[in-house]
């Protein structure tokens, strides 16, 4: 499977480098190919401009200032979401990215008059998410309605292939968790990764 690995961390000796690092060795070596966005590396601008958002429904010129993530969307099959949830949900930099490349005429067609909003992005077969929480589960879950997971394994999976598959691993209270926890957790995630059809 072709799959794009987008990787949201300022910090590469991060724990969340750790994780990239292992999502794609795991990917490489279960015979996958794998095309890695670091955003942060990368300097991606996550602000939509006043022009972006002025032509934000035309189609085709709507897709020129962020063209080669497009390119690379479209050349996948599969998206692996790597980065720390912060306040609850993924950080700017990476929303950024969901607003500025998800674009009408790449990701969905704009709903017209009895017409619903339709897929586009009906190539991705698989959606995963690995990712760090400060907040315990019950917060995250029960209190807030995991809104950083609604946002990708339902919103995005939305406008993908239908039955697309998804998965999503969490280590939840990342701030006090045991170097144990954290190897564990590499563990888990280079297993799930080497599970991928």
């Amino acid at each position: 499977m072709r799959l794009l690995v987008i990787y949201c961390h300022p910090d590469p000796e991060s724990f969340n480098a750790a994780l990239c690092s292992r999502v794609v060795e795991a990917a490489r070596a279960a015979g996958h190919e794998v095309d890695l966005l670091d955003l942060y590396a990368e300097e991606f601008d996550p602000v939509m401009s006043c022009s972006e958002r002025r032509g934000y429904h035309t189609i085709g010129s709507n897709q020129v200032p962020v063209a080669t993530h497009i390119e690379r969307v479209q050349a996948a099959e599969g998206l692996i979401f790597v980065y720390p949830t912060w306040w609850y949900g993924q950080p700017a930099m990476l929303k950024g990215w969901l607003d500025r490349v998800l674009v009408p005429g790449v990701a969905f067609a704009m709903p017209e008059p009895n017409v619903p909003i339709r897929p586009l992005l009906t190539h991705i077969k698989l959606i995963g998410v690995v990712t760090t929480l400060g907040s315990p589960w019950w917060l995250w879950t029960m209190l807030m309605g995991a809104p950083g997971r609604k946002i990708l394994l339902r919103g995005l999976r939305a406008i993908c292939a239908r039955g697309a598959r998804t998965f999503w691993l969490g280590l939840h209270e990342m701030d006090t968790v045991s170097d144990r926890a954290r190897t564990r957790f590499l563990d888990r995630v280079g297993r799930r990764i080497g599970r991928i059809a």
